[in-house]
């Protein structure tokens, strides 16, 4: 059993795959070609953008979006608290500081309350200025939008969207990626549409703004090519063979993957709703699960559920066991008065079983009877 099964995805789609590859092995286009091009018109329609420009990885993605905005000394970047490091990792390489603010204890994104009186908190010490905000949309779960977007405008700060873990999710109606100033994802093979190695790509609606992200992931190339280098950039591109393997792959996750998500979901929801907290998702959106993350009573439970599952060989994982303030290369960000209550309490208690699009209901039977049987 595997907790996010690749294999079983390949084989169901090898015939497309394989086709895709050998164009682009007997085209020998290694870099960029028909096949990145195509691949970024489509997820652009995808997720209903003007613009996507594709690169090497996830966390390219965030560093271009933050070297876009000129994020760097003395700004600072407001994150939530639970996440991977990438999100804010990548302003701090610019000599930005991160604010971290609490979650919200149903969907475990970003709270708006713990944001502003963040922001106001930055405010009211004078020493940093408010550049951004990066809004995860955790466990492939949309962030509030609504109301995130109103303290942005309100405070005049940056909307970062990081979908590494939601492309496909969606918020009233609306894609994940289509949010805020600018949107990043990855591709890294776990991610709900993933490749066979890293890859990542940004979203912006501004035609300037992605002539400019496109110059800046080409090394600041200008208009006359690769040796008109008008600003710093990095080198940072999708592979063409990457591209072509994700073709096939957007298009189950839009026919099928999505919805075989939900269902999965919903199996393990009615199982476990009586013993732990399961995943709350709003009725205005759709999450894609990147992980479905269980709450255990205690933590003590939690340890022995997870110790359970590993004894009988089922796969298991804790996104994330360390909130973000408590990490050692944070020691010294602000906290100001907030306690991350939430956050602390999430990390103590949470658990990831396996799940995937491909999950039979053989296999889940089983992951469910061993949890329950652990309890």
């Amino acid at each position: 059993m595997q907790f996010i099964d690749l294999k079983t995805q390949y084989m169901t789609l090898k015939s497309e795959i394989d086709s895709k590859i050998h164009e682009v092995l007997d085209a020998g286009t290694y870099i960029g070609g028909a096949w990145v091009k195509e691949l970024e018109k489509q997820l652009a329609e995808f997720v209903g953008r003007k613009h996507c420009i594709t690169c090497a990885n996830g966390t390219d993605a965030l560093q271009i979006a933050y070297m876009y905005y000129g994020v760097g000394k003395g700004d600072a970047v407001f994150c939530t608290d639970i996440t991977f490091v990438s999100s804010t990792e990548t302003s701090k390489m610019f000599g930005a500081t991160s604010v971290f603010c609490d979650i919200q204890p149903n969907t475990y994104n970003i709270c708006p309350v713990s944001l502003e009186k963040q922001i106001n908190a930055v405010i009211k010490e004078g020493k940093l200025t408010p550049k951004a905000v990066v809004a995860v949309d955790i466990l492939g779960n949309p962030c509030d939008y609504d109301k995130i977007k109103e303290i942005c405008d309100k405070y005049n700060l940056v909307l970062i969207e990081d979908a590494a873990q939601s492309f496909g999710a969606s918020y009233k109606g609306k894609k994940c990626c289509s949010f805020g100033d600018i949107a990043t994802t990855s591709f890294f093979p776990a991610k709900p549409l993933g490749c066979y190695g890293d890859g990542g790509a940004i979203f912006v609606d501004d035609d300037e703004a992605a002539a400019i992200i496109r110059s800046i992931c080409v090394h600041g190339k200008g208009p006359r090519g690769k040796y008109d280098n008008v600003r710093v950039g990095v080198n940072s591109r999708l592979d063409t063979l990457q591209a072509a393997i994700l073709l096939p792959k957007l298009k189950a996750l839009a026919d099928y993957e999505v919805d075989n998500r939900q269902k999965i979901a919903k199996r393990y929801n009615e199982a476990f709703k009586e013993h732990f907290t399961v995943p709350f998702v709003d009725k205005d959106c759709v999450s894609v699960y990147a992980q479905y993350a269980l709450l255990a009573k205690t933590n003590e439970i939690r340890n022995s559920v997870v110790e359970h599952l590993t004894n009988k060989n089922i796969p298991n994982m804790i996104y994330y066991p360390c909130p973000q303030h408590a990490l050692p290369v944070f020691k010294d960000e602000p906290h100001f008065d907030e306690k991350f209550e939430n956050a602390n309490d999430y990390c103590a208690r949470t658990l990831s079983l396996p799940f995937h699009p491909y999950l039979t209901e053989e296999e889940q039977q089983i992951i469910i009877d061993a949890v329950l049987e652990a309890l």
